[in-house]
């Protein structure tokens, strides 16, 4: 079983080179690297030379954009499962071989999932789901990360592109939801993905910081889930939860004279309405 990993990249270099080493440190050695680079320069080149004799690694070019370019490292993808770390993501030891002897005894499934902890082990994405099982529209939300993803190349093939009009560097106001939105195109066609909370992949915290530019990527993000919910015609039940969480942490910021905080719940509130009455 050979994996395809995608990993799509801008401004980052210290980062790719941890992915690579966590990569170059599998004892499951039958995959291939595809680094999508947005970069305006060749600032990977020193990072990608040392693993060039070690794995398969393909260097191409991409415009800005996640979803665009996650779409250009598709065209190039060989392998029987395919994945999307980020570029600031690394694996654990032993992961492709968990999700190798998933795949192998359970042919039933075409896609796992997992959760994302930090180098501390604390969950450093959202607060996921407790329960392993069948993943379906509303459990998405709780169940799936892009680099906790991994999907059987039948899932890629009926599937298709990401949409480009999600996710980061997209150029609309849909700072995220990409990610989500391919596997609820992938549930409509009746694939069925797995979600296991033993299934884990490292990534960093978000900043803690909460200044002009993390409120306005709250804002993006928050565009992003209002647009996916709108785009698959969600119950007005769930819209209305989706509504009421980050409205309900903005008053209790509030009430905790936690003015920062209650900005970043608030800014995330305007951007689900503005995302759910996009066209």
């Amino acid at each position: 079983m050979r994996f395809s990993l995608v990993l799509a990249t801008v401004g980052r270099t210290r980062e790719v080179g941890e992915m690579l080493a966590s990569l170059d440190a599998q004892h499951y050695r039958d995959f291939e690297v595809i680094v999508v680079d947005q970069n305006d320069d060749n600032r990977l080149t020193p990072v990608l030379m040392p693993y060039l004799e070690r794995f398969p690694l393909l260097h191409v070019r991409s415009e800005r954009g996640l979803s665009r370019a996650r779409n250009v490292g598709l065209k190039y993808v060989s392998g029987d499962v395919i994945a999307f770390p980020d570029d600031d993501c690394w694996y654990p030891l032993g992961v492709l071989e968990q999700v190798r002897n998933f795949f192998e005894m359970h042919s039933e499934w075409d896609g796992v999932t997992g959760r994302s902890i930090d180098a501390r082990g604390e969950e450093s994405a959202f607060s996921f789901g407790k329960e392993d099982g069948l993943i379906d529209q509303f459990s998405v939300w709780q169940q799936a990360i892009s680099y906790t993803i991994f999907l059987r190349r039948s899932v890629i093939d009926k599937v298709g592109l990401f949409d480009e009009t999600l996710g980061l560097g997209a150029g609309t106001i849909f700072g995220s939801g990409e990610e989500t939105d391919y596997v609820i195109r992938s549930l409509l066609l009746g694939f069925r993905i797995y979600y296991s909370p033993r299934l884990l992949v490292h990534h960093p915290h978000p900043e803690a910081v909460i200044d002009k530019r993390m409120l306005k990527r709250s804002f993006s993000y928050g565009c992003g889930m209002g647009r996916v919910l709108s785009k698959h015609r969600y119950p007005l039940w769930f819209k209305a939860r989706a509504l009421v969480r980050p409205l309900g942490g903005t008053m209790l910021s509030l009430s905790q004279f936690a003015a920062p905080k209650a900005a970043l719940h608030w800014n995330r509130c305007l951007g689900r309405v503005r995302g759910l009455f996009s066209s």
